[in-house]
């Protein structure tokens, strides 16, 4: 269960990433608010998962989730491009996260 809660947590962890931009500075409403729900509701699971899953491990798939999904959410939206070198490095780190969950 933690590690599924963790999981969601790095998924959230994009959504506020995300919405943090699109917040232009907190001048936007909307995007400030989904910002602020889902950075809370990403600390309460990492919070969670840090009970069963070991705090570095946590952490760095916490922080690994979120920052892949951050970039191929930029690269969806055009907001940046998808080099073959940036691709690999994304691609060795998810495979670092998945390696994490492996050893643990």
């Amino acid at each position: 269960m933690a590690w599924l809660v963790l999981i969601a947590s790095g998924l959230l962890e994009a959504v506020w990433a995300t919405a943090l931009s699109a917040s232009k500075g907190f001048r936007r409403i909307v995007p400030t608010v989904v910002f602020v729900v889902a950075m809370a509701l990403s600390m309460l699971g990492l919070a969670f998962a840090m009970t069963e899953v070991p705090v570095g491990t946590a952490y760095a798939v916490w922080v690994g989730i979120g920052a892949a999904l951050t970039v191929l959410i930029a690269v969806a939206r055009g907001q940046e491009k998808l080099s073959v070198v940036r691709a690999a490095l994304l691609a060795g780190l998810i495979a670092c996260v998945v390696g994490l969950k492996a050893v643990s």
